[in-house]
C-alpha cells in the first residue's frame, strides 16, 4: 500500500496509518497538547465560574488549544517571578551551599508568593 494517496475528486491528501488512511497536511486534526497543573486549575476555574467561556471554548473545538496556552504563560510567569524574586532577595548558589535549610526555607518562601500571583493575574481571572 502507497504511504500517501490523493483523492481525484477532492483533491485530499490521504496518510497511511497503520491499516488506514488519514487526512495529511494542513488538514488533518491537530495533536492534543498536554496541559499541566496551571490549565488544570483553570479549567476547574472556568467550568465553575465562567461557564459562558467554558461552553464557547468547548464548542467552538477550542478548549484544548486555550487552556495548553494558559498553562505555557502561567509557567513562564512562575519562573520568571522565583528567578527575579531570588535574584533581588540575594538568594545564590553560594548560600545553597553554605546554608540548605535558610536557602530551602527562602525559596519555599519565593515559590509560595510567585504562586499566589500566578494563580491571582493568570489562574482566577
Amino acid at each position: 500500500m502507497e504511504k500517501y494517496i490523493t483523492d481525484e475528486r477532492t483533491g485530499l491528501q490521504y496518510e497511511l496509518v497503520g491499516d488506514y488512511y488519514l487526512l495529511a497536511g494542513e488538514d488533518a486534526p491537530e495533536e492534543n497538547k498536554p496541559i499541566g497543573i496551571w490549565g488544570k486549575e483553570h479549567f476547574q476555574f472556568i467550568k465553575n465560574h465562567r461557564l459562558l467561556l467554558f461552553y464557547d471554548l468547548l464548542f467552538s473545538n477550542k478548549l484544548n488549544d486555550y487552556l495548553a496556552d494558559i498553562d505555557r504563560q502561567a509557567e513562564e510567569t512562575f519562573t520568571r517571578l522565583i528567578g527575579d524574586m531570588a535574584k533581588s532577595e540575594g538568594i545564590t548558589e553560594k548560600l545553597k551551599a553554605e546554608n540548605q535549610m535558610e536557602w530551602l526555607r527562602r525559596m519555599n518562601n519565593i515559590q509560595s508568593r510567585a504562586r499566589e500571583i500566578v494563580n491571582s493575574e493568570n489562574i482566577y481571572t
